[in-house]
């Protein structure tokens, strides 16, 4: 690569979405923020729902800014969002009603209406896919229930990315990776499963065609074009899940190691040439989602920061305004594994006091409330990396294999404490970066689309010689085994 490549990613995430500018030069890439906004979700009487305009407009301003800052030569624009929330085109392509957030209480109650249909082992079976209320197919099932005239009328079911896409291209595809996290993909056929759909009563005649991650799905409007100041700009699907973008740019050679995205959520698993769909499997609740060039992701969903995240929202409220770094401090300076809790139980789910939450919890497992805020955070950060180590005795339970390395991407990096816990508590080695794993891995699936970047082992040496990393390598403690042995009780 002789000369400089222009990218742009919108890089849109459960709190926050960014415009980030991809320099590609002689091997090296390097990003530049255009600009960044807030997302997260909007109430509306007892529902929750996504401002998708206001998003969208956001967007456009980040292209405008990357076009006046940057030159009209962008080579190419990638989009990624978080997973299974949806917007429904009706006729004439119009959008039926605010897509809802899915932390939305609509779905609760949704799996077992539809296990009383379809055996939990089928649906699985089908799809290879965890059991999450918030997935696509329960939306559906629950909107059936709910509205069924919109189902009824809808022409099109376009997933986030796929809905943005649209305004921007007048393309109307789902992109693999985003598609499998609905629960109605069949990893086996390649295709949306049709048969289980169709026994829930979810119409099929919505979906669109599925198209790889790499795929050029259209140019920019021309109307757009003349709004933004762009030329007709090629639009790329990376993996328009984040997370599958996440992982694009681990900074990993061969194959044995464990990838986390660490954010809101953590999604932690491994790269798989097919899924891996087994009674073993459903068992533990692990899933199999699209990945990048003919891969999937085998992972489990696991409640992330999100639990940090709104404690620290609650404090704000109660005029205590600590930084994610002072948390981290107080965290720090607080007893370990003093009470222990399953970060994803379903009491931590949804947005609320999550201080109070926390010591319900303990209370209610007859173990000691957090003293303190830091106690509190700490309880939180235990909690987290003693489920990574329940999670890593999955994998390998599953799959045969012994694990050596740990690789953490995304912005939950930063958070050096949660870092080295996880290598104390899984007994493995952690490198964890880079922090800008999603855009990294969006742009440089752009450029492999548009034949910029030969393959994804090219695009990995790329995140090599241009990010760097920390390693934290294990420390002994004699509380991890008895605090491990205290998570499994409470998760049964």
């Amino acid at each position: 690569m002789s000369s400089e490549l222009k990218f742009l990613a919108y890089d849109l995430g459960a709190s926050s979405g960014r415009s980030v500018v991809g320099l590609l030069n002689d091997g090296k890439l390097r990003l530049e923020e255009v600009n960044r906004f807030h997302n997260g979700p909007v109430g509306v009487g007892d529902s929750l729902y996504w401002d998708v305009l206001r998003l969208f407009d956001e967007m456009k301003q980040g292209l405008r800014l990357a076009v006046q800052n940057y030159g009209k030569d962008i080579a190419g624009v990638g989009m990624d969002t978080w997973g299974v929330d949806f917007g429904l085109l009706g006729p004439n392509d119009v959008l039926m009603g605010n897509p809802h957030n899915y932390r939305d209480s609509r779905t609760d109650g949704m799996i077992e209406v539809a296990e009383a249909i379809v055996p939990r082992a089928e649906m699985y079976a089908q799809t290879g896919i965890q059991f999450m209320q918030f997935n696509t197919i329960f939306q559906l099932l629950a909107l059936s229930k709910t509205d069924p005239w919109m189902l009824e009328t809808a022409r099109s079911m376009l997933l986030m990315p796929d809905l943005f896409n649209f305004w921007f291209t007048g393309a109307k595809v789902n992109e693999f990776s985003n598609a499998t996290t609905t629960q109605m993909f069949n990893p086996q056929t390649c295709d949306w499963a049709r048969p289980l759909l169709g026994k829930l009563g979810i119409p099929t005649h919505i979906l669109c065609d599925i198209v790889q991650p790499g795929t050029v799905i259209g140019n920019l409007l021309p109307s757009l074009a003349d709004e933004t100041g762009a030329g007709r700009i090629p639009f790329v699907a990376p993996a328009t899940h984040d997370t599958g973008s996440a992982v694009a740019a681990v900074p990993a050679t061969g194959q044995n190691h464990i990838y986390i995205s660490s954010g809101t959520w953590s999604l932690m698993g491994i790269e798989s040439d097919k899924p891996i769909v087994n009674e073993k499997a459903l068992e533990l609740n692990f899933t199999n989602e699209g990945g990048v060039c003919n891969t999937f992701r085998f992972l489990k969903n696991i409640v992330g920061l999100w639990i940090i995240q709104e404690c620290r929202r609650v404090w704000a409220l109660e005029g205590k305004d600590y930084s994610f770094g002072q948390m981290a401090d107080m965290a720090a300076n607080a007893r370990p594994y003093r009470s222990i809790i399953d970060t994803d139980d379903a009491l931590f789910l949804k947005p609320g006091n999550m201080p109070a939450r926390i010591a319900e919890y303990c209370i209610a497992t007859n173990q000691p409330v957090p003293e303190n805020d830091g106690e509190i955070i700490r309880t939180a950060l235990d909690g987290l990396a003693l489920k990574y180590r329940s999670v890593r005795d999955g994998l390998e339970d599953l799959t045969g294999r012994t694990f050596d390395t740990i690789h953490i991407i995304g912005g939950g990096t930063q958070n050096r404490l949660l870092c080295q816990l996880t290598a104390d508590v899984t007994g493995l080695q952690v490198i964890a970066g880079p922090v800008e794993a999603t855009a990294i891995g969006n742009i440089l699936m752009q450029a492999i689309g548009l034949g910029h970047v030969g393959s994804l082992s090219d695009a990995r040496e790329i995140v090599r010689n241009s990010f760097e990393v920390v390693t934290y390598d294990p420390r002994p403690d004699s509380r991890i085994d008895a605090a491990y042995e205290k998570l499994t009780s409470l998760i049964g």
